[in-house]
This record gives structure tokens, C-alpha cells and sequence, in this order.
């Protein structure tokens, strides 16, 4: 049975959450995904699915007001970052995440308006289906790239 929870930051949680972020930058399906350390952690909220006493999924992030943003929101809005989502691969595509992140907005919802977040995944067509088609977020921005060439200095762009 897996449990869903908000949870409390304590040493065995930084430390679970630190190696399986690390399990993530090992996967390389971000660009430029790093594990976590402590101070990436620290200061977020923390909502965990668990299974037989083992993290599963976990979603962190924090509050703000909203800067910036006003072609989808009012300036000053309050926010919720996510800033992770992340369930071990094996579990993926079973509603682990879509469960995570119904808990996080349900604990949140007095308290932001909005829910955000930004995404660096190389499978941009699953997180797109995921964010957009099950969880029913709003396109707002993208930012892409394609190699060209080399430097002067013979290094690869």
C-alpha cells in the first residue's frame, strides 16, 4: 500500500531525498539535472509517497508572489513553485505523481493561487501529457535550442 503525506524535514528524509535525486541525475532525462544537496532542499515543503516504509516520489517546493508574469497572472499572486517531481522509474505512469501533486495543491490551496513550475526534461512529450492532459495545467512558455556549430576554439556548442 503506498501512503501519501506532507512531510516533516528530518535527517532520514534530507538523506532519502538526496540519494534518490542523485538516482535522478544518473538517469539523465533533465538537461542539466544535479542532485540535490541540503540547501536545495531546506526551506521547501515536502510531500512523500511511500511504500513499505521506502520513498517512492516525493514533490518539494515553495511559496511566492508572482513577478513578471503578468500575461497569465495578476502581479503580486500568490504561487507555489513546485521545484521537484520525481517517482522511481519503476513506479512511473501509475499515478504516483498525480497523486503527489493533488496532495500538494490540496495543502497549499489557502495559501496560493497558483500552482508553477518549470521542466528541463528530455521526454518533453510524456511531461506534456502528464502536466497538460492529467493534471489539467496551462501552457505559458518554452524555451528551445539547436546546436548550430562550434566555437573558435574547436569546442562543441
Amino acid at each position: 500500500m503506498i501512503t501519501f503525506q506532507e512531510a516533516t524535514l528530518t535527517d532520514t528524509i534530507m538523506e532519502e531525498l538526496i540519494r534518490l535525486s542523485q538516482d535522478w541525475e544518473a538517469e539523465k532525462s533533465c538537461y542539466g539535472y544535479r542532485a540535490n544537496e541540503r540547501k536545495d532542499i531546506e526551506g521547501n515543503r515536502i510531500f512523500t509517497a511511500e511504500e513499505n516504509g521506502e520513498i517512492i516520489g516525493y514533490l518539494f517546493g515553495h511559496r511566492f508572489k508572482s513577478e513578471n508574469m503578468r500575461s497569465i497572472m495578476p502581479e503580486g499572486s500568490d504561487c507555489f513553485e513546485v521545484e521537484e517531481l520525481y517517482v522511481i522509474p519503476s513506479r512511473r505512469s501509475t499515478g504516483i505523481g498525480r497523486k503527489l501533486f493533488e496532495i500538494a495543491s490540496d495543502a497549499v490551496r489557502s495559501e496560493a493561487e497558483y500552482m508553477v513550475l518549470s521542466t528541463a526534461t528530455k521526454n518533453w512529450r510524456a511531461i506534456f501529457r502528464f502536466y497538460l492532459d492529467e493534471l489539467g495545467m496551462e501552457f505559458w512558455s518554452a524555451r528551445l535550442f539547436k546546436r548550430i556549430g562550434t566555437y573558435a576554439n574547436g569546442r562543441t556548442c
